[in-house]
């Protein structure tokens, strides 16, 4: 049986990407650094290991959001693409769930830095929401899987 393959890339189609093997987490990051590198109240993000992630086509820019973390985007048509944490352990890369050629594959998990969101943002979905960066998201045994319903 072969790994479950995610695909994805920018709107103008010069990055693409791809990520194998299991989607650690996924959710809604509601952080100040979110909301002005994609201009938007919220991003849904899933995470993969590092070793199980390429690029399949392009070069993205990257920016250092912080001097612990980088962030990439199309050179050419702006769409933010992935976000990396430099000093997790295991390495993992994030992408943005929108940036997946088939959107519906994962689905969020939680909200997390919901203290970030402005005041005209509500989600009201029934997922757990966390005003900072949330549990230990690996052993919350009450967090569905991001693979969504069956």
């Amino acid at each position: 049986m072969s790994e479950k393959r995610y695909e994805g890339g920018c709107l103008c189609g010069a990055v693409r990407y791809e990520a194998t093997g299991p989607v650690r987490v996924s959710g809604w990051c509601h952080c100040r650094l979110c909301q002005r590198a994609v201009g938007a109240p919220a991003v849904p993000w899933g995470s993969f290991f590092l070793k199980n992630f390429r690029w399949t086509k392009g070069t993205p820019a990257l920016h250092h959001s912080t001097p612990q973390a980088e962030r990439s985007f199309c050179p050419h048509c702006g769409t933010s693409l992935t976000f990396r944490y430099l000093g997790s352990d295991p390495a993992e890369m994030d992408v943005t769930l929108a940036s997946l050629d088939d959107p519906e594959a994962l689905h969020p998990q939680w909200h997390i830095w919901t203290m970030s969101s402005p005041g005209w943002v509500h989600f009201d979905d029934g997922r757990k929401q966390y005003q900072d960066n949330g549990p230990d998201r690996m052993k919350d045994p009450d967090l569905p899987s991001p693979l969504g319903p069956r």
